[in-house]
């Protein structure tokens, strides 16, 4: 993997996993993907960036293939609660600062909380799209609408746009996407209109067609 740091590391690739690698594989980043039965493996080499065949219930296998170095980590394990406690376990020992983990009901949650994980999702299969988009942007929340081509979000704004007026930065000419409302610290939502000055701690609603929308998070 060239870069850990702005790589992702899913593991498991039943439904949600291979929903959310395949989606973030779309949205052009690298995906390191460990699962342990080999016909996933063999069925996904070549379409990821690196799969690897492995026990990501032994943190021993895990640190051999470098999980650890990565930043940011979805656990799609699904079949076995056991299976994803431990491995999310392993990868918070392992220090990820981003583990992402799918539980299958309330108490699985509960217990993945418990035990470290940053994120705990209970996902459909669409779920998977809408983390890739989490994980791989400054994106906080995510709705998509029109079968994929629009949605809203919610997200900190790009450097670049910070201390101007919307008026001043141009976003919707420049970007192609609508700032539609703002919330400044200690304060609620308001609409957001030329005038609108954005902070650096501000959170934007901003609205658009999802390739749009995706590049315009993914700024720095």
């Amino acid at each position: 993997m060239a870069n850990e740091h702005s790589s992702i590391l899913v593991i498991g690739l039943g439904r949600f996993g291979s929903s959310t690698a395949a989606t973030l594989a779309r949205l052009g980043r690298e995906v390191m993907a460990i699962e342990h039965n080999p016909e996933l493996v063999k069925d996904w080499s070549g379409k990821l960036t690196h799969v690897v065949e492995a026990d990501s219930t032994n943190i021993d296998a895990l640190r051999q293939v470098g999980a650890g170095d990565f930043s940011t980590a979805v656990v799609g394990i699904g079949t076995s609660i056991e299976d994803s406690v431990l491995t999310t376990a392993n990868l918070v020992d392992l220090g990820v600062t981003q583990v992402w983990a799918k539980a299958i009901s309330p108490s699985h949650g509960k217990i993945l909380h418990r035990i470290g994980a940053h994120h705990v999702l209970y996902p459909e299969s669409d779920a998977g799209r809408r983390v890739a988009h989490l994980v791989s942007s400054r994106m906080m929340e995510y709705i998509e609408f029109d079968e994929g081509h629009f949605a809203v979000v919610k997200m900190r704004p790009p450097r670049e746009i910070q201390g101007f007026t919307l008026s001043e930065s141009g976003v919707r000419d420049k970007y192609g996407v609508t700032i539609v409302g703002i919330k400044s610290p200690g304060r609620d939502f308001t609409y957001a209109d030329p005038t609108t000055r954005v902070g650096k701690q501000d959170l934007l609603i901003v609205a658009g067609h999802v390739e749009l929308l995706g590049r315009f998070a993914g700024r720095p």
